[in-house]
């Protein structure tokens, strides 16, 4: 069983999300459905998310076959007019091969129209497709996204103060004295840092004084919790209040452990060996699924299981948030529509149960 051991203090409330890629699915013939059909039935999960109470849809922008939402801030546009209470944002936005003048201004425009809920996390992005796609040379990798970030630093800055915004770089054209609109309504659009496990990445999201979201998708989370006393020691060295942190990490919930390993195992190994043929990595033997499973960051099973382990990993991070990515490759949208009704319904009040007095 997992441990649940704890390491750090937990917030007064745990907010728990679900995120998606928008995973290219199977259909009833197991063949592969059209880009524009998954996009569609993200617009249904999300919707359906809402309903059974997750705090969180968040979409990851990806620029592959595979992956079909290369535009999150469209389609959760498109989630905000179905949706009242929940929170919309990217997982992540690749900040370093777009602009963060229009992403601010999307996210913002986002926010209008969602009536305030909307956020976003940033990040380099585990996939570089983006960067030749959009003209943007991999020899500028950490350049592209460490100045970028500091113009949207500055842009959130103004969000909350209404000062001109100038800025100079390397790697865009300079802000001398400009405006940008709109504004949100809150004074601040709430950005989150993504992080994969980089002390160095750590030190600067406490630099900029931005929420943590730890990209957890392999071995023991509790491996992570030096990154987390990091932040924390960077924000006091900063001067900064303590901020939220948030992790991300893969799952999937069914009815019985059985059921939901059975389901997920071809879905998650077909992705995993495709993204490994790629990258050099070998093929995902069952036997290291079911470690995953068991001791490590996938959170398949029921959702007792599912929540025990969400409850674990929170108590040991002293998590603000916990975003579960359950689309897993092909894995078929009416497992997911059910994976989804069960972390909203079963998953969420046991966790919060589980938590009561920590």
């Amino acid at each position: 069983m997992f441990d649940d051991s704890n390491m750090h203090d937990m917030p007064t409330l745990l907010e728990l999300g679900l995120d998606t890629f928008g995973d290219v699915t199977a259909g009833p013939d197991d063949t592969l459905l059209p880009q524009a059909q998954v996009i569609r039935n993200v617009v249904a999960q999300a919707t359906l998310a809402d309903e059974v109470g997750v705090d969180f849809i968040g979409l990851g922008e990806h620029h592959r076959e595979d992956f079909s939402i290369s535009a999150p801030d469209v389609v959760l546009a498109a989630i905000a007019g179905r949706t009242k209470r929940i929170h919309l944002g990217s997982a992540v936005t690749v900040l370093s091969s777009d602009d963060p003048v229009r992403v601010y201004e999307r996210f913002s425009t986002l926010d209008a129209v969602s009536g305030g809920r909307a956020e976003l996390i940033l990040g380099r992005g585990s996939f570089t497709e983006s960067f030749p796609l959009f003209g943007f040379s991999l020899e500028q990798y950490e350049e592209l996204f460490e100045e970028k970030l500091e113009l949207f630093a500055a842009l959130l800055d103004y969000d909350r103060t209404h000062e001109p915004v100038s800025w100079r770089g390397t790697v865009r054209a300079p802000l001398e004295h400009q405006r940008v609109y709109p504004t949100t309504e809150s004074g601040r659009l709430k950005t989150w840092i993504g992080v994969g496990g980089s002390i160095q990445s750590v030190v600067r999201a406490a630099r900029y004084g931005m929420p943590l979201m730890l990209a957890i998708i392999g071995g023991d989370p509790r491996r992570f919790a030096p990154y987390v006393s990091a932040y924390q020691r960077a924000l006091e060295q900063f001067g900064t209040p303590p901020l939220p942190i948030g992790v991300h990490s893969p799952g999937h919930v069914a009815d019985t452990d059985e059921q939901a390993r059975e389901e997920v195992w071809p879905s998650f190994k077909r992705m995993h060996d495709r993204i490994g043929r790629e990258r050099g990595w070998p093929p995902v033997h069952r036997a290291m699924f079911d470690q995953e499973v068991e001791v490590g960051s996938l959170y398949v099973g029921s959702a007792e299981t599912v929540a025990q382990k969400i409850a674990a990993t929170a108590r040991a991070l002293g998590l603000s948030r916990f975003d579960m990515k359950y689309s897993s490759g092909p894995l078929p949208h009416e497992k997911l529509m059910r994976s989804v009704e069960l972390y909203g319904r079963r998953v969420i009040p046991r966790v919060r149960e589980l938590l009561v007095g920590d």
